[in-house]
């Protein structure tokens, strides 16, 4: 099993700093991941729903510790080069049609079909 495309897509909050979508073997899709930054640092929380107890459970989420590593090490990486591009100068020219920002954030006025 691959990773074969990461999005971020950053926030400006005080502990949730993006949500996050992945993809595997270019054919099963993951929405809703999260990257938050607790007391030890930044980590991924996995899709979750509220149960009515008020507890949230994973909806999906990985099967043993070498897989969790796998996706974090894979996301918190797309994120701290987003980051890394955030802090480069901008550009002075914008950028080709199609192209994007390059920052992993969706383009003004995206919204995501799923």
């Amino acid at each position: 099993m691959e990773i074969t495309e990461v999005r971020v897509y950053p926030v400006d909050e005080d502990k949730l700093k993006a949500y996050v979508t992945i993809t595997f073997d270019q054919c099963f899709v993951v929405r809703d991941l999260k990257i938050i930054h607790g007391t030890n640092g930044l980590f991924v929380a996995m899709p979750s729903r509220k149960c009515k107890d008020g507890s949230f459970k994973d909806t999906a989420h990985p099967l043993n510790s070498e897989t969790r590593r796998m996706i974090e090490d894979r996301i918190l990486g797309r994120y701290q080069e987003i980051l890394h591009q955030r802090q480069e100068p901008r550009q002075t020219t914008p950028p080709a049609e199609g192209e994007g920002s390059g920052d992993g954030a969706p383009p003004p006025g995206f919204t995501d079909p799923f």
